[in-house]
Formats: structure tokens, C-alpha cells, sequence
């Protein structure tokens, strides 16, 4: 096959697309706040596709294990990972609020606090646990594949592959057309990804000529922290999560580069989310694996979301001069830890999370939300990086742990990522 130019590169053409986002949004800005509806058409079109993806690699997934009890092997095992690491990120999030206090010497008054964030306290209510069951349950079997709740298509999927396995000697055909079906449905995931450029041109334009690289000056220490806090956590956690499993973090974030600056552009995990599935089928992990922990680590294991979560809410306590006590930030660490978990599935889980966890905290009003209202689009880049990267993670470790990682084929990816991309794309 005739290698591609650098400059026909995929990953090249999102960074040219980001840069030009950005000079555009700069010295154009009300121009690139017409670019608005570029990003937004992308990651539309990719939402439409991620249903189909999730329900038809996991049902294929579990359709193929003759042994269920793995199935549930699996899942506890991906819970207690996603657990242990969301609590680790929450904690060192704490940790570093408390030793860099980005919000200390800006002494504002509460009382002088303004701005409309109702929309997050009316969805915070979701993150309770009646909100966590209605939002888990479809309403019909199939309501799930024309929506875009993921939990509804993980649970739905669940109970098809379920179903073929117990009804195999009839269901074989349907088995077969769910695999026939996986190619043309993967072949639109690479059709839509070639307008990736122009999503990540069009998110970044908006984002930069409406905010302006000058609202993030004004608050640069809480945006700094969040980001070489995220790296920290990337670079020495999950690099060692990954170095004792027996591979290298930095080059698993190569092999995915072009999901990852997707993400960046984008400000969208989700934008991502079918590639990601895709590479790390090809890496080694079976299908199974890829198709239970990914799509349930997008809802359930936001290492980017729960480290923003604790270091944001001790911005705004000592920005209104709120002295927590280790009592009161312990209370409002397992808060978090309940908050992120229920929020499984809300739209802007981000923000929204945030909000459930002060309306339960009394002594940080839920108006200082305020504060970092004009600066959370910049951070949400940080956050949904973080957020891919650590599931790109956890899936390759459950799958080593289930011994259900081709070890020789992921050494072979990260070895090799730019020949393993031409092949996706054929």
C-alpha cells in the first residue's frame, strides 16, 4: 500500500484544524462564533453513529463467550478498577486544592454573586439514585439504538448477548447478521471521521471567539492547576497502572493520537468513542472486553471529571474565604464520590456533577458555581482527555487480567500505530 503524505494524515489535518480554530476565534471572534455549527453538526453525526457501535460489538461480544459467569467476571472487575481509580482521582484532586490553593487571596463576597446556573441544579437531581434508575432504563427494548443515553444501550446490549447465548441453536442467524452488519456500520465510523478537521476547526473557532483566550488569564492558576494536576495523574498513575501490566502509556497516547486530538478539538469524548473501540479491538483486547469496559467507563470511570470535581470545589470555597475543615472536605469527598457515580449518563455530567455535590454541601453556595462558569469550556478539553485516556487504560488492564489481551499484537499496535491505521482505513 502506497504510504500517505504526512500532510494526508488524519491526525495532521485535526492539528492544522485546531490551529486555524484558534487564530480565527482570536482576531475574528464574532466570525468564530458562527463556526459553532460545524462542531456541533460533528459531533452529532458522530453520537448517531455510537449507538449501533456500542450495541453491536458488546452483543457480538458476549454472543461469543459460551462461559456467562465471565461476563460477570468482567464487569466486577471493571467496576472495582473503575472504583479504586475515579476515588484515587477525586482524592489526589483534594490533595492538590489543598497544597496549591488556587482560589485563596481573591476574597469575594458571596453575597455578590450572580449568574444563571439553574439549568445545572435542575439537573443535578439525576444524579440521585431514582435518577440513576430512570435514567438506566429504556423505554422500550429498542428505544435505546435511536437515543443517546449509553447506559441504556450497555444494558440493552447486555441482555442480547445474553439471550444469544442461551438461545444459540436457534439465534445463529441473527449472530451472523449482527456480524455482517459490523462492517458497513464500522466503514461509516471511518466516513464520518474523515470530516473530523472541520468539526475540530468549527468547535475551537466558537470556543476561542467566544470565551477569548483572555477569560482564561483571569483564572489561569485553577486552569494551570487542573491541567499539570491531569498530566500528573496520566503521566505517573496510569503510566504505572500501565508500565506493571506491561506496556507503555506514552505509546498507547501515540497509537490513539488521532482520537485524542479529536477529543481536544472537539472538547468531546464521545467524539471518539467508536475509534477508540475500533483500535483497541485491533491492539489485542477481545471484543467482549472493548465492548463492556469502554462504553461503561465513559459513564462510570471520569478520572478528568472527578479530579476538576474536588480541586474546583475548593476554588470556590477559598475564593469566598470558606474555611473547610478536614471533617467537611472528607464529607465532601464521598458526596463526590456518590455524585459522579449517579450522574452516569446526564448530559454535561461535568458541570452537572459539580453541582449535585455543592447542593449537598452547605458550606460552598452553590451560586459560586459562577466563579468558573466563563473558564469550564476551557477545561473541558483537560477533562475529557483525561477521561479517554484512563478508559483507553482500563480496558487494555481488564483484558490482561482476564488474560483476553493478544499481548504479541499489542506489542505489534504501539510498535507500529500509523501501519495499523492504514489497515482501519481499507
Amino acid at each position: 500500500m502506497k504510504k500517505k503524505k504526512f500532510y494526508q494524515q488524519l491526525y495532521f489535518q485535526v492539528i492544522i484544524a485546531i490551529t486555524l480554530g484558534i487564530l480565527l476565534g482570536n482576531f475574528y471572534p464574532e466570525l468564530g462564533e458562527k463556526m459553532k455549527p460545524l462542531g456541533d453538526g460533528f459531533i452529532k453525526l458522530v453520537k448517531m453513529i455510537i449507538a449501533p457501535v456500542i450495541f453491536i460489538t458488546l452483543t457480538l461480544g458476549i454472543a461469543h463467550m459460551t462461559d456467562l459467569k465471565k461476563v460477570g467476571r468482567i464487569a466486577i472487575k471493571a467496576m472495582f478498577y473503575f472504583f479504586t481509580f475515579s476515588t484515587l482521582a477525586l482524592i489526589i484532586g483534594l490533595f492538590v486544592g489543598n497544597i496549591i490553593k488556587p482560589g485563596s487571596g481573591l476574597n469575594i463576597d458571596p453575597a455578590s454573586l450572580s449568574g444563571d446556573v439553574s439549568q445545572y441544579q435542575q439537573k443535578a437531581h439525576d444524579t440521585t439514585l431514582t435518577g440513576f434508575i430512570m435514567n438506566i432504563i429504556p423505554e422500550t427494548l429498542f428505544s435505546p439504538l435511536i437515543g443517546e443515553n449509553i447506559l441504556q444501550v450497555l444494558l440493552v446490549a447486555i441482555l442480547m448477548g445474553v439471550a444469544l447465548v442461551l438461545t444459540k441453536e436457534k439465534s445463529g442467524k441473527v449472530t451472523e447478521f449482527l456480524q455482517v452488519l459490523s462492517a458497513p456500520v464500522f466503514k461509516i465510523v471511518h466516513m464520518l471521521m474523515k470530516l473530523a478537521p472541520i468539526g475540530a476547526f468549527g468547535a475551537m473557532a466558537f470556543t476561542i471567539g467566544k470565551y477569548g483566550l483572555a477569560s482564561v488569564l483571569n483564572l489561569i492558576i485553577l486552569v494551570g492547576t487542573f491541567y499539570i494536576t491531569s498530566i500528573l495523574f496520566v503521566v505517573l498513575v496510569l503510566g504505572a497502572v500501565a508500565w506493571y501490566n506491561g506496556f507503555n502509556i506514552f505509546k498507547l497516547m501515540y497509537y490513539l493520537k488521532e482520537e485524542l486530538l479529536l477529543v481536544l478539538g472537539t472538547s468531546s469524548s464521545e467524539s471518539a468513542l467508536p475509534g477508540i473501540m475500533e483500535k483497541l479491538e485491533k491492539a489485542g483486547c477481545s471484543r467482549a472486553i472493548v465492548g463492556l469496559v469502554v462504553p461503561t467507563g465513559y459513564s462510570f470511570n471520569l478520572d478528568g471529571t472527578n479530579i476538576y470535581m474536588t480541586l474546583a470545589s475548593l476554588f470556590i470555597a477559598q475564593a469566598l474565604n470558606i474555611d473547610l475543615s478536614i471533617e467537611k472536605q472528607i464529607m465532601l469527598l464521598l458526596v463526590a464520590m456518590l455524585s459522579s457515580k449517579g450522574a452516569a449518563g446526564v448530559t454535561g455530567a461535568g458541570f452537572v456533577t459539580l453541582a449535585a455535590t455543592l447542593a449537598v454541601v452547605p458550606e460552598i453556595p452553590i451560586a459560586g458555581m459562577t466563579l468558573i462558569l466563563g473558564i469550564d469550556k476551557f477545561m473541558s478539553e483537560c477533562r475529557a482527555l483525561t477521561n479517554v485516556i484512563g478508559n483507553s487504560v482500563a480496558t487494555v488492564v481488564v483484558a490482561n487480567w482476564e488474560k483476553q489481551l493478544d499481548k504479541q499484537q499489542l506489542k505489534y499496535c504501539l510498535a507500529n500505530p500509523n501501519e495499523i491505521e492504514k489497515k482501519l482505513e481499507v
